[in-house]
């Protein structure tokens, strides 16, 4: 591992905890094999999706997504910014929380993704990743970092959406890393629009849950077997306003904003489960003393 890679303080043990329901044995291996199957099915059609017209491919892809993460017992919750239809160059930006991130924003924004290049030897996910056109990014290389910049600005001028997670590892979902700023410049290059998204997992109480993070020293089977015992997750995407091209002239505001943006948004919907949770408590419950 670099010293110089972001690192965050998250931990299984300490993070990946859910306050839902839970499925048994038997439930969660029916959603390890219907998810495993979606992903299979991905696999096989994806060279056959990457042939069709960009407004067709990017329905099937929605479809294919939401029904991945259906198989594995989450629903899909959208909000935020009406999530628009044209298909055009621009960064898309997220905090960063679990593995399910990438099927997430590809049930709302299908483009290409930038991930670190262990995925693209993972089983399963890996191939789909890489059909499906991942740019990927060997993160210990600081040398490769200027290539991967050109790569992105120029897959946003041609006109594809690209996806980053600018934090530059997990966190649970209850705090935020920094957003780097290379990956911005490649925004700048293009003169691209840049749509930032906050991703969040609840409980059906709509409590933050930290079954779906993936951090610190996780497997990957670790993980998906704890997404598929826990119930009633929803997976949060809110879609917030774009930061329109050429508003910034220098890579460090243009990420500052998206952070701020990001996190300002958590602060909001943390200020909003308090007080939905203050309400709920029944009058009588609401003080230990009865008037004298």
């Amino acid at each position: 591992m670099s010293i110089w890679l972001p690192i965050a303080p998250c931990t299984p043990r300490n993070c990946g905890t859910h306050a839902g329901p839970v499925a048994g044995a038997a439930a969660a291996w029916a959603r390890l094999l219907a998810g495993i199957g979606v992903l299979l099915a991905g696999v096989v059609l994806s060279p056959i999706v990457s042939l069709l017209g960009g407004g067709l491919r990017d329905r099937l892809t929605r479809r294919w997504a939401r029904t991945l993460l259906r198989a594995f017992g989450l629903r899909v919750r959208v909000v935020g910014a009406p999530v628009p239809r044209r298909r055009s160059g621009v960064l898309v930006v997220a905090n960063h929380v679990s593995w399910l991130d990438i099927p997430l924003i590809a049930a709302v924004f299908p483009g290409r993704v930038l991930a670190k290049s262990e995925i693209r030897n993972w089983p399963v996910l890996g191939g789909v990743a890489a059909r499906g056109g991942t740019l990927f990014v060997e993160r210990e290389r600081l040398r490769a970092l200027p290539e991967t910049v050109r790569t992105l600005a120029s897959a946003l001028t041609e006109g594809s959406r690209v996806v980053v997670f600018p934090e530059g590892c997990t966190w649970c979902g209850r705090e935020q890393g920094r957003f780097t700023s290379a990956v911005f410049q490649a925004a700048l290059n293009a003169e691209a629009d840049v749509r930032p998204v906050r991703i969040t997992y609840r409980t059906a109480a709509g409590v933050l849950s930290g079954a779906p993070a993936f951090v610190g020293e996780d497997t990957l089977r670790t993980s998906l077997w704890r997404v598929a015992t826990a119930g009633g997750l929803t997976a949060e995407i809110t879609v917030l306003p774009l930061i329109p091209g050429g508003r910034h002239t220098d890579r460090r505001s243009l990420a500052l904003e998206a952070q701020t943006a990001v996190a300002r948004e958590r602060a909001n919907r943390l200020a909003s489960s308090v007080h939905q949770c203050v309400n709920s408590i029944p009058a009588a419950a609401s003080s230990d003393r009865t008037p004298s």
